[in-house]
């Protein structure tokens, strides 16, 4: 009796051990939808004049698009996914909305093709440097418990998310990274902007087109932004604060 006894408990132990290590997923595919409030996001942009109250109307409150992370603990690549219809109508186009980011988290190097007006950047450069600091806060996004953590980028750009570490791939969206779990929820206050995961598979993900890009100018970080620098400048504060979008 004492036998079936031990044994039973012993079972149960297992049993407990196995659940807990099919909790731990190493190759996943994320769903991300992006929301950016435009009425706050264009008040900012172009503050200290009155065209904004004189046009708001014109702008859509917010807008919705949709980006697809595929990624293990090696390399994941984040790109646009499906598409969302746009208004003709509104005066409001996304930017840097079609981004695609190659991140080799072994290497710590990223290769990001950045489209922008008319030229299209191929930057390959380190991976972010981001001050993260974790806090108590935690919430359940796409099913899995994730905590907060609070970040600052190039010592001026703040950054909330939320991470799983559930999930083991240190990955976001955009070349945010860093955490010891994936990013499934994140804000950048200047950008008026979020994103949250709506779907998470982790079975029978292809990693076979997780590959970086390879068309367009090759820069560095820097050499972009000192070439988009020189744009930015002819449209004024309006421009230099869309800049962060080329950034991340």
């Amino acid at each position: 009796m004492i036998k079936k006894i031990i044994l039973t408990i012993c079972l149960g132990i297992a049993l407990q051990t196995i659940d807990a290590q099919q909790r731990f997923f190493a190759t996943l595919k994320v769903e991300f939808e992006k929301t950016t409030s435009v009425r706050q996001l264009m008040k900012d942009l172009q503050e200290g004049n009155n065209w904004y109250e004189q046009n708001k109307d014109r702008y859509p409150v917010s807008m919705v698009s949709y980006y697809d992370f595929t990624g293990d603990t090696s390399k994941s690549l984040y790109q646009p996914g499906k598409d969302v219809p746009v208004d003709p109508r509104v005066w409001y186009r996304p930017v840097g909305d079609k981004n695609v980011v190659y991140t080799d988290y072994r290497n710590r190097i990223s290769i990001s093709q950045k489209p922008v007006f008319e030229e299209v950047f191929l930057v390959e450069d380190s991976l972010l440097k981001i001050k993260w600091k974790l806090t108590s806060d935690v919430r359940t996004i796409a099913g899995y418990d994730c905590r907060k953590a609070v970040g600052i980028l190039n010592d001026t750009i703040a950054i909330f998310a939320f991470y799983s570490d559930e999930l083991l791939i240190n990955g976001g969206p955009e070349g945010i990274q860093g955490l010891p779990g994936m990013i499934l929820g994140m804000g950048i206050p200047r950008l008026h902007s979020t994103w949250f995961a709506t779907k998470v598979e982790v079975f029978e993900v292809k990693m076979n087109k997780v590959v970086p890009s390879t068309k367009g100018k090759k820069s560095t970080r820097n050499s972009m932004l000192q070439a988009l620098d020189k744009i930015a400048k002819d449209w004024g504060a309006y421009g230099s604060k869309l800049l962060i979008n080329f950034i991340i």
